[in-house]
C-alpha cells in the first residue's frame, strides 16, 4: 500500500482527486491519499471530507474539458477507512507525516524546494508541470532522485489523453507513415483578453515561474516529442501583449495586476529525425479566439492526422478512435487504458504508482520533464538571443540568460 501525502490544495487538486476516485472505482486498491497540506489547514479542510469544512473554491472556468472546470471533489468520496492527516507546513508532513510518496500541486517556484525535502526524506514524488523553475533546478532535481534510488514523476496528463495514444499508434503501425510535420496553436481561447490566468497572479511574473511559455509549452512540446522525437532546436519568439490583468473577486471587487512574464509564444522546432513543426499560444486576444484546425496537425508521409481525423494519400478518411478500437493490439490497449481507464489524470496517477512499485522510471519520468522544460525555455532564450537554440546549449547551461534572475531569485546553484 503506497501512501500518498498532497502538497498543495489550489484549483486543479479536485482533477487530481478525480482521477485518484477513477482509479478506485475501476479496482485499484494499492494506494491510499493520507495527508494534504496547504498554507492554512482550512484550504486542506475544503477537500478532506464531503460535509465538514469549509466551502471549496468554485471552479475557475466552464470550459469543456478543461481540468480547472473541475470542483466537488473530496478525498472521502473515494476512501472511507482512513482518515486523513491535514498540514499546514509540508517539511512537517514530509519529515513526519504517514507518507511513503509525495504528490506536489504547488506553483512552480517550489517545485524544486519540494523535491529537495521529498528526497532527503526518501520519499518517491510526482510534480505538477513544468518540472521546476529552471533548467539547473530540473537537473538537480534528476541527479537527487536518481543518486537515491528514488521515483521522479512530472504530471503531464497530455500523454494519457486518447487522442495522443491514438497518434502515437497510427505512426508505430506505419498507417500515417514517418512524421514530417507538426502544427499546434490556438490564440484567445482562455483568460482572454486580459484576465489574470487561472486567478492565480504568479503565473505573470517571471521570477516566479511564470509565462505561457513554461505553462503551456511544456505541453506542446511534449506532443510533439511524443510523435517526431526528441528536439533539437527552436527559433522563438515571445511578447507581454497585456502588461496589465486583473480578474474580479467574490465580492464584485475587482484586483488589477503589473505582469512581465510572457503571455503569447511562437516557435519552430526541427527533431533529430529530420522532422519540424510550430507551435503558438496566447492567453491574450481580443474578440474570438482561434483554433488553428481542430488540434494538433500531424503530416506523415502517407496521410495528415488533424483533430479526430486521418486523411490519407488517396483521399479517404478515417475516425482515428475508431481505427484504433478496431484494429489495435488487444494488449497494447490494455497498456494504455487499463481496465478500460480513459480520464487521463487515472492513468498518469496510475502509471507513478506502478513505476514506485516496480522501481522503474514513469511513462512521463524526471528526465521526461526536463526535456519538456528544455524546448520551453529554448522559447525564451531563443527571444532575447535573436537567434536559433539548440536544446543542448539549454541543457549544458551555456545559454540561461533568460534564467539568471530567477536563479538568483531562489539562490538556484548551477
Amino acid at each position: 500500500m503506497i501512501r500518498i501525502g498532497i502538497v498543495g490544495c489550489g484549483r486543479i487538486l479536485p482533477a487530481h482527486l478525480r482521477g485518484y476516485r477513477r482509479l478506485r472505482e475501476a479496482g485499484f486498491d494499492n494506494f491510499r491519499i493520507t495527508a494534504l497540506c496547504a498554507r492554512k489547514i482550512a484550504d486542506t479542510e475544503m477537500y478532506a471530507k464531503r460535509g465538514k469544512g469549509p466551502p471549496q473554491r468554485p471552479a475557475v472556468t466552464n470550459a469543456p474539458g478543461d481540468p480547472l472546470a473541475i470542483d466537488n471533489e473530496y478525498v472521502s468520496d473515494f476512501q472511507k477507512d482512513i482518515d486523513v492527516a491535514l498540514y499546514d507546513d509540508y517539511e512537517e508532513m514530509i519529515e513526519e507525516g504517514p507518507v511513503d510518496a509525495i504528490n506536489d500541486f504547488t506553483s512552480h517556484g517550489m517545485h524544486h524546494l519540494v523535491a529537495s525535502k521529498a528526497c532527503e526524506n526518501d520519499k518517491h514524488l510526482l510534480t505538477q508541470k513544468p518540472l521546476a523553475v529552471t533548467i539547473a533546478a530540473a537537473k538537480m532535481m534528476c541527479e537527487d532522485f536518481e543518486a537515491n534510488n528514488l521515483t521522479l514523476g512530472v504530471f503531464e496528463n497530455w500523454r494519457f489523453c486518447d487522442k495522443a495514444r491514438f497518434m502515437r499508434w497510427l505512426i508505430d503501425e506505419n498507417i500515417v507513415g514517418d512524421p514530417q510535420m507538426f502544427l499546434f496553436g490556438n490564440v484567445g481561447n482562455w483568460w482572454t483578453p486580459d484576465k489574470v490566468v487561472a486567478r492565480t497572479p504568479w503565473r505573470h511574473i517571471k521570477k516566479f515561474g511564470g509565462g505561457i511559455a513554461l505553462d503551456l509549452g511544456v505541453h506542446q512540446f511534449h506532443l510533439a516529442r511524443l510523435l517526431l522525437g526528441e528536439i533539437v532546436s527552436v527559433m522563438g519568439t515571445t511578447h507581454v501583449v497585456e502588461p496589465k490583468r486583473h480578474y474580479i473577486n467574490a465580492d464584485g471587487t475587482s484586483e488589477t495586476m503589473n505582469c512581465d512574464a510572457d503571455d503569447v509564444f511562437n516557435a519552430s522546432f526541427t527533431t533529430q529525425k529530420g522532422a519540424f513543426g510550430t507551435l503558438t499560444a496566447s492567453w491574450a486576444g481580443h474578440g474570438e479566439g482561434t483554433h488553428f484546425g481542430s488540434g494538433p496537425v500531424l503530416y506523415g508521409s502517407k496521410g495528415r492526422i488533424q483533430g479526430d481525423t486521418l486523411t490519407l494519400d488517396d483521399g479517404s478518411t478515417h475516425d482515428i478512435a475508431d481505427l484504433y478500437r478496431k484494429r489495435c493490439d488487444p494488449d497494447r490497449k490494455e497498456a494504455e487504458f487499463p481496465k478500460g481507464l480513459t480520464n487521463e489524470f487515472a492513468s498518469a496517477q496510475l502509471d507513478w504508482i506502478r513505476a514506485i512499485e516496480e522501481g522503474r522510471p514513469p511513462q512521463t519520468s524526471g528526465r521526461e520533464g526536463l526535456a519538456d522544460l528544455a524546448a520551453a525555455f529554448a522559447i525564451l532564450e531563443s527571444n532575447l538571443a535573436g537567434r536559433r537554440i539548440t536544446i543542448d546549449e539549454i541543457i549544458d547551461d551555456s545559454v540561461s540568460k533568460y534564467q539568471v534572475p530567477i536563479n538568483e531569485h531562489y539562490n538556484i546553484q548551477k
